[in-house]
C-alpha cells in the first residue's frame, strides 16, 4: 500500500536538497579541464563534484568542427552534509573527528547583542587552559550597553553553561532609525572588500552575521566572504574603520616542466684545489662522473595545471598552465618506459653537450702509453693512469686525462685535456684540444686549445695558442720564452727572464682560427650561391616546360624532383653558413674591446707585447703591470687580476 505521508516527506527532502544545491556551468576544451575549473569555483576537490554534461566536446583537427565541453557541476550532497556536520561538531557517521592540536589557550568571554526582538547574551567557553568567563564579566558587558533590567540570577545559568549561543535575556525597545549603518569599499582590482560601519544610536540594533552577509551580496561582494571575521566583528565591533570582510582568490600559474638531474651539470661549481704552497693539487680531483648502463641520469617533472582564481565580485580569473619541455636525450642515452626518465645506454661518463645529456664511453689505460699499448685512437674519453712516453700518440673524440707526464708525444682531443704532472715535449711534442688544456707545466711543446690553456707552474719555450685565454696560476706561474697567443688574455705571475735570454712574444686581441674559419665560410657561401643560381635556372626551365606541355617525360620529371631537392638543400646550407658567419663576426667584433697581458709580480725587459696589430717591446723591468691597447698605442697600466676563468675546471669532470 502506498504511504502518501512518506512520499510527501521524500519529496520535501529532495526539494530541500535541490534548493540548497549550488551549481555552476563551465565550458572548457576537455572534460578534465572543465572539472578542474569547476573545482576551483566551487572550492572543493574534483572528487567531491557531481556533474551533468550539457554539451559533449570534440577533438576535431579542423577548427571549425571543434566543440568545447559544457557541464553543469555541483558538490556531492553527501560531502556537503559531512562538512556541515563537521562544522557543527559531529562527524555524522559516529566516527571521531581529529581536531588536531590546540593552537593556543583562550579565555572565555561574554558578548551582548541587541536585536530588534530583544537583548541577547552569548558566553563563550575557554579554550585549552584558558579561564572561564565570570558572572561579573557578563554583568559588566550588560551594563556597558546600558541594559539595567537584567538580574544576576537570570544570567547565572547562561554563564555557567557557556554554550557559545545567543540567549535572550531582556526585551529591547527598537528604533530602526538608530540602527548601525554599513558601506562597502571594493579595492585591489576587486580582490578585497572592506566594511565600514557607523555605530548604532540609542535603541539602535546591532548588526548580525546574516544581515552583514546579505548586505555584502547586495553590494556585489559574492565570493571570498570571511564569515569568521564577520562573526568577530559582531562580537567585537570595529566602528568608523575599514574592516576586511572578503578576499578574492588569486590565480596561480602552473609551474613549467623541468628536469631533475642526477649529476652535476654546472661545472663552475667545481674548483681546482690549491695547496698551502699555491700549487694545484690534481690528485684530489675525481675528474670523471662515471655512470653504468641503465643508470637513471635525469627525471622530467611534468608541467602543472594552473589554478584559476576569483574576485570578490565573482569574476573568474584564468591561470596559465605550465609549459612543457622536451627531454634532453643525447648520445648513448634513452627514455625509460615511464616516458619521464633518461637512462644511460652504456658505461661511460655523463656530460652535458649542447643542452643534451650524453654518455661518453671511457677507455681506461692502466699504466703507461708505450710499446705495450701502441698508439691510442678512441671514439670517446681516454683515461691514462701513467705516462705517455716519447713517440706515442693519443687521439680521442672526447676528453684525455693523463695522471702522469707527457713527453715527446702527440695528444689530440675534441674535448678537454688534463695532464696532472706536466708536458715536456723536447721541441717535438704537440697537444691539441677542441676545448681547454690543464697541465702542471708545459715545456718545449706546441699547444693549441679551442678555449683555455691553464697551467699551475709555468710555460717554458713553447708555442701556445688559445682561442680564449692563457692563464698561469700557482707558486711558480711564469712564462719564459716562446711565442704565446690568445684571443682575450694572457696572465701569469712573471713574464720573460732576467737578461732576456729567451725571446718571449705574447700576442692577444685576435683569433686566427676564427678568422680562418670565416674565410672558409665566405668561400663556401660564394660556391653555394653560384650552384644555387644554376639549379634555380634549370628548375625554372623545366617548370615552364611542364606548364606548357602539362606533362614531362619520366627522366625530366625525375630531374625536376632532384633539382627541387637540391635547391632546398642549398638554401638550408646558405642559411646555416650565414648564421655562422654572423656569429663569428660578432665574436671578432667583441675582441676589439678586449686583449690584455697581465703579470701580477714582474715583467722583464725584452718581452714583446702584441695587441692586435700593435707591437711593444718592454724596455725596462716593471712590476704588477697590465698591458692594453688604447688609441692605437699599447699602454702600461696598473695590474688587473684575472677573471674567474682562473678557477675553471674541465667540462664533464666532477669531484665526488
Amino acid at each position: 500500500m502506498v504511504n502518501l505521508e512518506k512520499i510527501r516527506e521524500a519529496m520535501a527532502l529532495r526539494y530541500e536538497e535541490d534548493q540548497s544545491r549550488v551549481f555552476i556551468e563551465v565550458e572548457a576544451a576537455t572534460l578534465d579541464e572543465a572539472l578542474a575549473d569547476a573545482a576551483i569555483q566551487l572550492d572543493v576537490p574534483t572528487r567531491d563534484i557531481d556533474y551533468e554534461v550539457l554539451q559533449k566536446g570534440t577533438n576535431s583537427f579542423l577548427s571549425f568542427n571543434k566543440r568545447n565541453w559544457i557541464i553543469r557541476a555541483y558538490e556531492i550532497q553527501k560531502k556537503r552534509k559531512k562538512k556541515a556536520q563537521a562544522a557543527a561538531g559531529g562527524a555524522g557517521d559516529g566516527s571521531a573527528i581529529d581536531l588536531g592540536p590546540v593552537i593556543e589557550d583562550k579565555n572565555g568571554d561574554a558578548f551582548v547583542f541587541c536585536a530588534p526582538d530583544g537583548v541577547y547574551l552569548k558566553v563563550m567557553p575557554p579554550v585549552g587552559n584558558g579561564t572561564r568567563a565570570t558572572l561579573r564579566d557578563a554583568m559588566e558587558r550588560i551594563r556597558e550597553r546600558g541594559i539595567t533590567n537584567v538580574s544576576e540570577e537570570k544570567i547565572a545559568p547562561i554563564v555557567k553553561d557557556a554554550a557559545g549561543k545567543h540567549v535572550r535575556i531582556a526585551p529591547f525597545t527598537h528604533n530602526p532609525g538608530q540602527d548601525a549603518l554599513m558601506a562597502v569599499d571594493i579595492t585591489d582590482q576587486e580582490m578585497k572588500a572592506w566594511l565600514y560601519v557607523t555605530p548604532p544610536g540609542p535603541n539602535g540594533a546591532d548588526l548580525s552575521v546574516d544581515v552583514i552577509v546579505a548586505f555584502l551580496k547586495n553590494n556585489r561582494v559574492l565570493a571570498g566572504i570571511d564569515e569568521t571575521r564577520i562573526q568577530d566583528f559582531v562580537d567585537r565591533p570595529v566602528y568608523k574603520q575599514n574592516y576586511l570582510v572578503a578576499e578574492g582568490i588569486k590565480p596561480q600559474d602552473g609551474a613549467d616542466a623541468h628536469i631533475l638531474y642526477n649529476f652535476e651539470t654546472d661545472r663552475s661549481k667545481i674548483r681546482l684545489r690549491e695547496t698551502a704552497s699555491g700549487n694545484v693539487d690534481f690528485k684530489e680531483l675525481n675528474l670523471v662522473q662515471n655512470v653504468v648502463e641503465g643508470q637513471p641520469l635525469a627525471q622530467k617533472v611534468l608541467a602543472e595545471r594552473g589554478k584559476a582564481g576569483k574576485t570578490v565580485t565573482g569574476k573568474y580569473l584564468e591561470a596559465k598552465n605550465g609549459k612543457d619541455i622536451p627531454l634532453p636525450v643525447g648520445k648513448n642515452t634513452r627514455v625509460a618506459e615511464d616516458g619521464l626518465t633518461i637512462v644511460a645506454e652504456t658505461n661511460g661518463q655523463v656530460i652535458m653537450l649542447n643542452n643534451k645529456i650524453n654518455v661518453e664511453p671511457i677507455l681506461t689505460i692502466e699504466g703507461d702509453v708505450s710499446l705495450k699499448t701502441g698508439n691510442i685512437m678512441f671514439l670517446g674519453t681516454v683515461y691514462i693512469s701513467g705516462n705517455v712516453e716519447d713517440g706515442f700518440s693519443v687521439k680521442a673524440s672526447g676528453n684525455i686525462e693523463v695522471k702522469g707526464t707527457v713527453g715527446k708525444s702527440e695528444l689530440d682531443a675534441e674535448g678537454d685535456i688534463v695532464v696532472s704532472q706536466g708536458v715536456a715535449g723536447k721541441g717535438e711534442g704537440y697537444i691539441r684540444s677542441g676545448k681547454s688544456i690543464w697541465a702542471k707545466f708545459i715545456e718545449n711543446t706546441r699547444v693549441e686549445a679551442g678555449e683555455f690553456v691553464i697551467v699551475s707552474d709555468g710555460i717554458i719555450n713553447s708555442q701556445v695558442s688559445a682561442n680564449r685565454k692563457i692563464l698561469c696560476q700557482g707558486k711558480r706561474a711564469a712564462i719564459i720564452g716562446g711565442n704565446l697567443s690568445a684571443a682575450e688574455e694572457i696572465h701569469a705571475k712573471t713574464l720573460g727572464s732576467y737578461g732576456g735570454a729567451s725571446e718571449t712574444v705574447l700576442s692577444v686581441g685576435f683569433d686566427p682560427r676564427s678568422k680562418e674559419r670565416l674565410d672558409i665560410l665566405q668561400s663556401n657561401k660564394q660556391t653555394a650561391e653560384r650552384e644555387l643560381e644554376d639549379v634555380q635556372l634549370n628548375f625554372n626551365t623545366l617548370m615552364n616546360q611542364k606548364k606548357q606541355k602539362k606533362d614531362l617525360p619520366e627522366d625530366k620529371e625525375i630531374a625536376l624532383k632532384k633539382l627541387g631537392e637540391r635547391q632546398y638543400i642549398l638554401q638550408t646550407e646558405l642559411e646555416e653558413i650565414d648564421g655562422e658567419i654572423k656569429q663569428i663576426q660578432t665574436y671578432l667584433n667583441t675582441l676589439k674591446t678586449r686583449g690584455k697581458v697581465s703579470a701580477s709580480v714582474k715583467v722583464f725587459a725584452g718581452v714583446k707585447i702584441v695587441i692586435r696589430d700593435v707591437t711593444e717591446e718592454v724596455r725596462t723591468d716593471c712590476k704588477a703591470t697590465t698591458f692594453y691597447l688604447e688609441n692605437g698605442l699599447i699602454r702600461y697600466g696598473k695590474y688587473q687580476g684575472a677573471d674567474e676563468d682562473m678557477k675553471r675546471v674541465p667540462s664533464g669532470y666532477s669531484a665526488n
